[in-house]
């Protein structure tokens, strides 16, 4: 198998022909930064926080999409490159409300850790700032998009599965925002609640509505299991604080895996000790259901 070679911050670095700088920077334990980066899922380079610097080359260059090339000579945090992702952080904060204090993402937010990691605060401006909807139409989603980064990972993630495509950009420019179906609330869409985009939200833009409220993410307990109603085995974690399980959360999903709301609510029917009512839409609106209905189980006992 053909082999690079290649150096990073000093460091020599042989990978296989194809990997990215990212991927090669990350098998010497070099964690470069990304929002919109998700293997498999979103690689497009959009965000450009994880820029870096490469000898001869005219400018920076995103590491999650750059191919390793032979003898290439790479810098992850050189002067150019901090002050790059500082400013790219700083004109993300310019455009988000600063209220980290409260918010259900804080500990798991990606952007703080980068603001943090690189000592960049919010500021004041008298610029435009996008208008602040809360979607709270789904029982299952909270929407918020004054926090959303427009690093596509939602969209990229919903469109894997088939016949689904419910998330898309909407506008242009600065009026650009994250629509559902013809820019339809969450409740009213054709979105079926699987969770996906909230799982690869780097941000507080997409909270699972179930858990919002119950703990910090450093107060919850992490304990991953797999759902069993089909072959696909999904991961979830359960959430557990005080020793009781208060939540159950999908996590991130591999390429092309459906993920449904029937599974997720099976794993927190066996495993959370107060399980929330099931809803289901039903004629453009949600509405409490039996256990048995929600799985499906209802037609199986009919057959039986």
């Amino acid at each position: 198998m053909d082999m690079i070679n290649l150096t990073i911050d000093g460091i020599p670095v042989k990978v296989k022909k194809g990997a990215t700088v990212m991927e090669a920077a990350k098998s010497i334990g070099i964690d470069i930064p990304a929002l919109c980066y998700l293997k498999g899922v979103n690689e497009v380079g959009a965000c450009r926080i994880c820029v870096v610097e490469v000898e001869k080359a005219r400018s920076l260059q995103a590491s999650c999409v750059l191919p390793a090339a032979e003898g290439m000579v790479v810098y992850t945090e050189s002067p150019a490159v901090v002050e790059a992702r500082k400013e790219i952080l700083r004109l993300i904060l310019d455009n988000h409300p600063n209220d980290c204090l409260t918010c259900d993402k804080a500990g798991e937010c990606k952007l703080q850790e980068y603001a943090y990691r690189y000592d960049v605060k919010f500021r004041d401006h008298n610029g435009a700032r996008r208008v602040a909807t809360i979607d709270t139409s789904n029982p299952y989603i909270l929407r918020d998009n004054s926090k959303c980064i427009l690093c596509g990972r939602c969209v990229s993630t919903c469109s894997q599965v088939q016949e689904r495509s419910v998330l898309s950009f909407g506008e242009r420019g600065f009026e650009t925002h994250i629509i559902a179906d013809n820019d339809k609330i969450l409740g009213e869409s054709s979105c079926v609640s699987c969770g996906r985009c909230i799982s690869v939200c780097p941000v507080g833009a997409l909270i699972d509505n179930r858990i919002a409220g119950k703990a910090r993410a450093w107060e919850a307990e992490k304990e991953e299991v797999r759902c069993t109603q089909c072959d696909h085995g999904c991961h979830f974690e359960l959430l557990r604080k005080n020793g009781n399980v208060i939540g159950v959360r999908a996590k991130e999903p591999g390429e092309g895996r459906p993920l449904c709301l029937k599974g997720r609510l099976s794993v927190d029917l066996t495993y959370n000790d107060n399980p929330a009512v099931p809803l289901m839409k039903k004629e453009e609106s949600y509405v409490e259901v039996s256990w048995a209905e929600a799985l499906g189980l209802e037609k199986i006992m009919e057959k039986l």
